[in-house]
């Protein structure tokens, strides 16, 4: 049997839902058996890879590099699991979205709220240019499945994964794995 490529995604989020993942403990030496992980936060692999069959996108699209990531990801992934109420939703990230644009967040963190050499970073590749509303991964990309919480637990990823590996697709149902928060 070929081993699951299995991939994992942060953007626009706290790593929270990355932390849950980690809760899974004594699951992943068993998940290991069936599955690589072939990127991801937890390792250091540079470029996103070619034929990945499960990637868990943590976060929403706030900035250019979110969007020209989520678009490789997709392009190279076969099941995209929105990962999270920020990936399901915008969530936390979101709250700027009633500013009307990136401008007045820019202004308030670089600006108002310096200390010292108050001044909007424009030198590309040091900030990321942000983009006017952040988004959830499914406004963006097209996303096979939703798994929320925030972050979910360790038991809802470990349902969603048990499912993939048998080659179906995962039904949550009941409060403690369709909850949002």
């Amino acid at each position: 049997m070929e081993r699951l490529k299995l991939a994992t995604v942060w953007l626009g989020g706290c790593s929270g839902c990355h932390m849950s993942f980690l809760d899974l403990d004594e699951w992943l030496i068993d998940l290991s058996q069936v599955a690589d992980l072939v990127y991801s936060p937890f390792i250091d692999v540079k470029e996103y890879p070619e034929g990945v069959d499960v990637v868990l996108v943590e976060g929403a699209i706030a900035n250019e590099d979110h969007l020209e990531t989520i678009k490789t990801v997709r392009s190279r992934s076969n099941i995209l699991v929105s990962f999270g109420d920020c990936a399901v939703t915008g969530n936390v990230t979101a709250l700027r979205n009633p500013l009307g644009s990136a401008e007045p967040v820019l202004q308030r963190c670089y600006l108002e709220a310096a200390d010292i050499h108050p001044q909007i970073p424009t030198e590309p590749g040091i900030v990321p240019a942000l983009l006017n509303r952040v988004q959830p991964v499914h406004q963006v990309v097209t996303v096979d499945v939703y798994l929320p919480g925030c972050p979910p637990s360790a038991d809802r990823i470990r349902a969603v994964l048990e499912s993939l590996l048998r080659g179906e697709k995962p039904q949550l149902a009941g409060r403690e794995f369709i909850k949002f928060g």
